[in-house]
Formats: C-alpha cells, sequence, structure tokens
C-alpha cells in the first residue's frame, strides 16, 4: 500500500509542477545610475510587472491583484515617481517618463481596462483612475 502512496504522491508534484510555469508571474527590472527604486506585488497568476529606469532617485511602484494582468514603467531622469495599482484581471497600465520631477498615478479597479501615458519635461503630474470594465485611458503631457 505504501509504494502506491508514493507513487501518486510524486504523480501529484509533477502535475503540480507542470502547471505552474502558465500560471506563474513575471517581474522585469532594469536600473540604471543611482538612488533609484522599485518594487511593488503581485498576488493571482499570469501577471506581468515590467520596470526600467535611468537616472537618479527614481521610483517605480506596481501592485496587482487578480489575474492576467500588465503593468510597465518606463523613467528617464530624476526624481520620478511611478504607481500602478490593478485590483481585477485582464488590465493592461503603462507610463513613460521622460524628464524630471514628474509623477504618475495609474489605478484600475475592475477587469479588461487600458491606460496608457507618457510625460515629457519637468513638473508634469497625471493621475488615472478606472473602475468597472472596458475603459481605455490615454494621456500624453509636455512640462516646463
Amino acid at each position: 500500500m505504501k509504494p502506491k502512496i508514493l507513487i501518486a504522491g510524486a504523480m501529484a508534484a509533477l502535475i503540480g509542477l507542470a502547471a505552474q510555469p502558465s500560471l506563474a508571474n513575471d517581474i522585469f527590472i532594469e536600473q540604471y545610475g543611482f538612488g533609484n527604486t522599485a518594487g511593488g506585488a503581485q498576488f493571482g497568476w499570469n501577471n506581468t510587472i515590467g520596470m526600467y529606469q535611468n537616472g537618479w532617485n527614481n521610483t517605480s511602484l506596481a501592485n496587482q491583484f487578480g489575474n492576467n494582468n500588465v503593468a510597465a514603467t518606463g523613467q528617464q531622469g530624476f526624481n520620478n515617481w511611478a504607481d500602478v495599482y490593478q485590483n481585477g484581471n485582464w488590465n493592461q497600465a503603462g507610463v513613460g517618463q521622460f524628464g524630471f520631477n514628474n509623477n504618475a498615478v495609474l489605478s484600475q479597479d475592475g477587469n479588461g481596462n487600458i491606460i496608457a501615458g507618457v510625460q515629457v519635461g519637468n513638473g508634469c503630474n497625471a493621475n488615472v483612475a478606472q473602475n468597472g470594465f472596458g475603459n481605455v485611458a490615454a494621456f500624453v503631457q509636455v512640462c516646463n
């Protein structure tokens, strides 16, 4: 009887390992310069966070609660802040900031929402919030 339990346990472990990559979350971070900070959390499966920062004292945060969400931030310059919060499924959000002292806060609460943005210059501020499903928002700002 013990060999059957051992074999069944081994089979269950193999099936679990084979299924895990399709449910796995991904995080990609690149940072150049100094004083940059990146952080966040993922709860659910098949979520992706991508962060790129080049410069000084940039901060990028992303938190995902749900499944199949994508968050991307790219920052070039210094003292930029990007924060992405996603609660739901199939949401996509991203911001690219070039310059200094730019702030972007993107939040999605629902399913199938999309936010995109670009900020160029000095002192740009964006705060975009979406609730519900199927919302699309895009923004571009040039600030001095």
